[in-house]
């Protein structure tokens, strides 16, 4: 029921929307910037965007009009940038437990089980959690009611019927009774698509803009092309030529060969497989093995760190920062069946913004910052005092206008 929601047609029609947020996102910036530069932490600028960008052409929803830096955070937001860090504290447990406990009782059961955690962590993911789903809930009510009331109702909704949830909920309705999916089914999509859309976007968008900063000389080559190609369209860059800007299509899938938000994926085997290798490896018996045999059941670790910077792959330069390199098929969106169904919509996203940005602003590095890795790596700034660096994920860049 996906896949045409992430073909090319339907992302042709989702420029409008992305242009329409990001330029939100450029005049605020250039309004906090008209009195000269200014240090700006990007990183909650591009969280702020990634959210808006998959809730409006995700769900129809906006949860920030992007105006300036007070603004009221949503609950949903809140939710949605805490529940990742908490989750991970209790990681551990919630791996020898989780497994269990589900088995045990019904929901309300586990729920009222809750209560009696001496953890606060727990509860506090449990609460998380309700935002998430109940916010999950009313938006797609919202986009229910307003199906049934016909297309004149659609029309009138942010991104008049083109979002994700609308040709889901509108391909579920049209599909037989065997293949119709549940509501329960389709309003889980909401948090899934923003949690895989929100932090990675933003991250990899702020991974970008940290790297221009540190290679002028990149920035500046990418701003000609990136004003030749507006100049050209007589504004905002059309999505034909934006997938095809070649030295911003470089830039993007260096940094997420290098830099990949995720490091690894995990999957597991749902049958006994033989796994070929492109040599014989060494097993823990000392033996040499020209493939492995993989049992049912068994967690697949994939290193995206160690695929993206294989030496024999990537040649001797595999840990260099090279733009300028050839790039064949990554593995940071995985592939085959079970591959990133929203690669295309995340490059268009990082694409979009990039070109608003680069061609109108100049980033400059303002403080050191250190790439920390935990679920998601984010950039914090580096602790000068020595010492462990930490604190709240941050990055601050000198903005100017561009020349």
């Amino acid at each position: 029921m996906l896949n045409p929601v992430f073909s090319i047609a339907h992302m042709r029609q989702m420029m409008p929307i992305f242009y329409n947020i990001v330029h939100k996102l450029e005049s605020s910036i250039a309004k906090q910037i008209q009195d000269g530069p200014k240090e700006i932490d990007m990183l909650s600028w591009m969280g702020r965007t990634a959210l808006e960008l998959i809730g409006q052409s995700g769900f129809g929803h906006s949860f920030d009009d992007l105006a300036g830096e007070d603004y009221d955070e949503s609950s949903y937001s809140v939710a949605l940038k805490e529940i990742v860090p908490t989750t991970f504290k209790l990681r551990f447990a919630l791996s020898l437990v989780l497994p269990y406990v589900v088995n045990i009782g019904n929901p309300a059961f586990l729920r009222k089980a809750i209560d009696w955690i001496p953890i606060a962590s727990v509860k506090k993911v449990r609460d998380l959690a309700d935002v998430l789903h109940q916010t999950s809930i009313e938006i797609y009510q919202r986009k229910k009611k307003a199906l049934a009331e016909g297309d004149q109702s659609v029309a009138e909704q942010i991104a008049q019927g083109k979002d994700i949830l609308s040709i889901l909920m509108k391909a579920n309705l049209e599909a037989s009774e065997e293949d119709r999916l549940p509501d329960e089914e389709i309003y889980s999509q909401i948090s899934t698509f923003t949690f895989a859309g929100t932090d990675t976007t933003s991250n990899a968008l702020a991974r970008v803009l940290w790297l221009l900063a540190h290679h002028k000389d990149v920035q500046y080559k990418l701003r000609v092309e990136l004003r030749e190609a507006m100049e050209k369209a007589g504004g905002d860059i059309p999505y034909d030529e934006l997938v095809l800007l070649p030295y911003m299509d470089a830039i993007c899938r260096e940094t997420m060969r290098l830099y990949s938000p995720v490091i690894r994926l995990t999957r597991m085997a749902t049958e006994d497989v033989i796994l070929p290798v492109s040599r014989p490896i060494r097993g823990v018996d000392g033996t040499l093995m020209p493939e492995v045999h993989v049992p049912k059941g068994t967690n697949v670790h994939v290193s995206l760190l160690a695929a993206n910077r294989n030496k024999e792959i990537w040649g001797e330069d595999a840990n260099e920062w090279r733009p300028e390199r050839w790039l064949e098929p990554m593995m940071t969106f995985s592939a085959g069946g079970r591959s990133c169904i929203g690669f295309k919509f995340s490059q268009l996203e990082m694409k979009a913004v990039l070109s608003l940005l680069i061609s109108r602003f100049e980033f400059s590095p303002s403080q050191e910052i250190f790439w920390q890795m935990t679920n998601i790596i984010t950039p914090v700034i580096k602790n000068t005092k020595g010492g462990s660096p930490g604190g709240t994920p941050q990055l601050p860049l000198l903005v100017q206008l561009a020349a």
